[in-house]
């Protein structure tokens, strides 16, 4: 009763203001009346929960009722009222580096659109020292804080005149270390000296941390920003400096003054103060391009310079819009909680996003980094030029830029192959995430902007990315160039929601997209098709079967219908669909003519429809020869087996069955598909480790490997590609850490070369060998590790070796690694990573959440209201495989209440409860197979 109570009080002081809120996630958990299981209640029989989907949430009757017991009004969240709105901000901000705060003035240019006696507008850590409003005469406002709305109501002595006013507010602010808002990011100068730059964080709702504003994105201005910083200090905002000149009383200062930005959200506007470098160039429309680095690193600022260089123009020519701004500068930031942030014409960097060393970037990273700026990119248009109306049309952006960086990429960097590389980092990882029952649809209700952060995840981005690519590939690249120009330039400078695009893009193809793309945007979840063949002579009639596919393989029952092309791929036409169909019912025939009763059918030909096939038992022997002579696409080698292990997670398949297949792929060569392939079988590791066969499946693994291991070698060749390197570093990484001698002791080797300084390792071994070396040593190899990680003067180098501290298998070093992640030594953006770098054994798992529980305080303190807090409780609890763990890790959130992680809290409780069910189910066979091949 003790937990339930302080439960109760937990989640009725954070929620019960918001009851509404409290109800529509409750409606998220149950699917019938449950009984408690801390105080035996049962019958749940509350209207709200009436209506409540989703298995978790064990104990919420005896909260409803305490909640149903508080007499208190409902406080539902309320946009900001628009009787007055601003049309021009000019903001005046002076930080102190040193005492880690701020003053600064805004003169507001407003429109009063109905005669009112308040303003009301977003406010959070700010003091206002004086409110005054200018119309035909100048009066005094009287602040009222909101801290839990996050606003302040600024009242005057009578009602403002319709018309245009101004209102001047002074203020101050601190330079929080939360890496949100208006913060301090702490850097290191070339001769050691620590020291602090400021900078800013505004998406979603943080500008309202640096200055009082309308703080949501329909509410759009210009804006004309004024910095005062010390006169050796790098100062930067969206526009070009208009003005510089010295502070009159203080000849040490400088004021730096822009242009006037374009009409923006609040949310896009930038700016920063500290010491930088900076590489330039101009684009072929002559755009100016910089690209700023930390001191004494500019070279490092080079190959984001040239994919930019690329960039621009690319997207001009696609959207057939100008980029709208004279100039772009990309920032690689120390302290930087996101990858990247696409602030209007000063777009914000990781420095492991940005910056690029000739000698000591990996292929992996180098990619990334063209990734990354890709997508920041496409922003300046779809987002920045054209913005969503309201948070729950997040998506729109997030998801269009997560796929049109990667055709940008592909435009850039043909050699990348990074559309097959796709179907693995997005589709494959947002259809894992959508088979559970505590998913959410792409397009998601926000009812207040605190909501925001738990949809910055895989459904928003990678499902979103995915369905565009289907509509692309279904509707064709000039219907949706055509469809995107006519949205862009309809509204630009403005706000849309979803329904403007598809209106856009249906009115350039004439296909159905409005109906087909809501069935995918507006329902949770993604189908499977069953599918069947009959051959009669030369022709061949498949029977195509839709149902929503669940990850614990349960029949999810009716009302699941999705309109989604099905494309057909055969032997003798392998790269392009023979046959293309909209299935817009539950059930369908597609007849092939001219088909040899051996000749193999691929369903979704290139991977490109966002669901899972499962074929007959037939079909499937077919294209297993395919797999193996590599006839088969490499698209669609790696989409057969990511659906295989995916039917076979939900009992949809036998787990034996799909090893079988595995072997197939012996003769494989693509980095793609051996990626795709080594993360589902670090899947199955994971659930093995809790078994007596571990030892054998590694043995496994290692033979399967053995192969490509030899073809890649330890050393590039002369005219080595790009993805043979970044193939070498998963085979090597997998064959380390499973042990194989050879690979250890060559590991072993080449490490000791490289500490000593005799042989320094290539940036695309370095990873491999610190993995394999930490797994398989000891303290004197751990230690060693920490001393080339103070050594290191790149953040990429750091980030590679806290990440890889966690492979070592000694208990006493996976807790030197836990304390270390929240050392000072650790940027508080990369600790949850060196957290979870420690979970790939039992052991490191067991006490990783140890320590999350045990620090939790000051890890809430530190990320709330953040996505890295949902990556934390993620990586951290999601892959144990027991009822009781999934029981401990509700309890506990319960009891401590994360409301940004909650739905990541209810996916790892189900993944959980899915990795016990596989154990239950799965774990004889498998080990018996396994033990059969040792």
């Amino acid at each position: 009763m003790s937990i339930i109570s302080a439960a109760v009080r937990q989640i009725v002081t954070h929620k019960l203001k918001h009851r509404g809120l409290l109800e529509s996630k409750l409606r998220s958990h149950l699917t019938r009346p449950t009984s408690c299981l801390l105080c035996h209640s049962s019958g749940i029989t509350s209207r709200a929960l009436k209506r409540c989907r989703g298995p978790s949430f064990q104990f919420v009757r005896c909260i409803q009722v305490v909640v149903n017991s508080y007499e208190m009004p409902e406080k539902k969240f309320e946009r900001l009222p628009k009787d007055v709105v601003p049309k021009n901000y000019n903001i005046r901000l002076q930080p102190d580096i040193e005492k880690f705060t701020f003053v600064g003035s805004e003169e507001v240019e407003v429109e009063v659109k109905s005669s009112v006696k308040f303003i009301r507008l977003n406010c959070v850590d700010i003091d206002i020292k004086e409110a005054t409003f200018q119309g035909t005469s100048k009066v005094k406002g009287e602040l009222s804080y909101d801290k839990d709305e996050e606003n302040v109501t600024i009242t005057f002595p009578s009602d403002l005149e319709v018309g245009t006013g101004v209102l001047r507010l002074s203020f101050t602010g601190e330079l929080n270390d939360k890496m949100k808002g208006f913060y301090r990011s702490k850097y290191t100068t070339p001769s050691g000296e620590e020291r602090y730059a400021a900078v800013t964080q505004f998406e979603p709702t943080d500008a309202r941390r640096a200055f009082p504003c309308w703080d949501e994105p329909a509410v759009k201005a210009t804006f004309d920003v004024t910095m005062v910083a010390p006169q050796d200090r790098v100062v930067l905002s969206n526009m070009p400096v208009k003005s510089e000149s010295p502070l009159e009383s203080n000849n040490t200062m400088k004021v730096v003054s822009f242009e006037r930005t374009p009409i923006m959200s609040t949310y896009l506007l930038a700016f920063v103060v500290g010491e930088f470098d900076y590489v330039e160039d101009r684009d072929s429309d002559n755009v100016l391009i910089r690209v700023y680095t930390p001191k004494g690193k500019k070279e490092q600022g080079q190959f984001a310079l040239e994919v930019a260089q690329k960039t621009l123009p690319f997207y001009k020519d696609y959207f057939g819009i100008a980029y709208p701004l004279p100039k772009i500068d990309l920032i690689a930031v120390a302290d930087f909680s996101a990858g990247a942030m696409e602030n209007w014409g000063l777009v914000t960097y990781r420095e492991t996003a940005l910056l690029v060393d000739p000698q000591n970037t990996s292929a992996r990273v180098r990619q990334w980094v063209a990734l990354v700026v890709g997508h920041e990119l496409a922003h300046q248009w779809f987002g920045n030029l054209v913005t969503m109306e309201w948070w729950t049309h997040l998506w729109l952006n997030e998801g269009f830029a997560s796929w049109i960086e990667y055709l940008c990429v592909d435009h850039c960097f043909p050699e990348y192959d990074v559309w097959t590389q796709f179907i693995n980092t997005d589709m494959g990882r947002a259809l894992e995430l959508d088979a559970l029952d505590n998913s959410h649809p792409i397009e998601v209700e926000v009812n207040r902007p605190s909501e925001v952060d738990e949809i910055f995840d895989a459904i928003s981005y990678s499902k979103g990315a995915s369905v565009i690519r289907m509509l692309h590939s279904y509707i064709g690249d000039g219907s949706f160039r055509k469809g995107m120009n006519l949205y862009l330039n309809r509204h630009k400078f403005g706000n849309t929601q979803t329904e403007d695009l598809w209106a856009a893009l249906e009115e350039a193809s004439g296909k159905p997209v409005g109906s087909m793309m809501s069935t995918w945007t507006s329902q949770m979840g993604f189908p499977v098709l069953k599918v069947s063949q009959k051959q009669e002579g030369r022709s061949r009639t498949l029977t195509v079967e839709q149902e929503k596919f669940c990850a614990d393989g349960k029949q999810a029952g009716e009302g699941y219908l999705w309109l989604l092309p099905v494309t057909v791929s055969t032997a003798s036409k392998p790269d392009v669909p023979v046959k293309t169909i909209l299935l817009d019912c539950s059930s369908s025939t597609i007849t092939l003519d001219d088909i040899s009763p051996d000749e193999w059918i691929k369903v979704n030909a290139g991977t490109v429809g966002v669901y899972r096939v499962q074929y007959s038992a037939e079909m499937l022997e077919q294209l297993i020869p395919a797999i193996r002579d590599k006839s088969l696409p490499p698209k669609d080698r790696l989409g057969l087996q990511n659906d295989l292990y995916a039917l076979a997670r939900a009992g949809r398949a036998s787990a034996v069955d799909v090893l079988k297949v595995t072997e197939a792929f012996v003769n494989e060569d693509n980095y793609t598909v051996w990626s795709d392939l080594s993360m589902n079988l670090s899947s199955v590791a994971q659930l093995l480790q809790y078994t007596d066969v571990y030892p054998q499946f590694k043995a496994y693994v290692i033979k399967l490997f053995s192969s490509v291991a030899a073809s890649v070698g330890w050393d590039s060749q002369p005219g080595e590609g790009h993805l043979v390197s970044m193939l070498r570093d998963i085979v090597l990484t997998r064959m380390g850490r499973y042990g194989d001698k050879a690979t250890v002791a060559e590991a072993e080797k080449r490490f000791l070369a490289h500490a000593s300084g005799e042989q320094v390792l290539p940036a695309d071994l370095r990873g491999p060998v610190y993995i394999t070396v930490l797994t398989n040593g000891g303290e004197a190899v751990f230690d060693k590790m920490l001393e080339l990680y103070d050594k290191a003067d790149m953040q990429e180098e750091k980030a590679r070796i806290n990440r890889a501290l966690g492979s070592t298998q000694d208990e006493g070093l996976i807790r030197r690694t836990l304390q270390f992640a929240m050392s000072d030594k650790v940027r508080s953006q990369d600790s949850v990573f060196v957290i979870g770098g420690v979970t790939g054994s039992v052991k490191g798992r067991e006490l990783a959440w140890q320590f999350v529980k045990d620090n939790w305080k000051e890890l809430h303190n530190r990320y709330e209201g953040g996505f890295l807090l949902s990556r934390l409780v993620k990586s951290t609890t999601e892959n144990f495989v027991t009822e009781e763990k999934a029981k401990e890790v509700e309890e506990f959130f319960t009891v401590n209440p994360a409301p940004a992680a909650e739905r990541t809290v209810q996916q790892s409780c189900e993944n959980i409860r899915l990795n016990a069910r596989w154990m239950s189910r799965e774990a004889e066979a498998v080990s018996a197979y396994l033990k059969s091949k040792a």
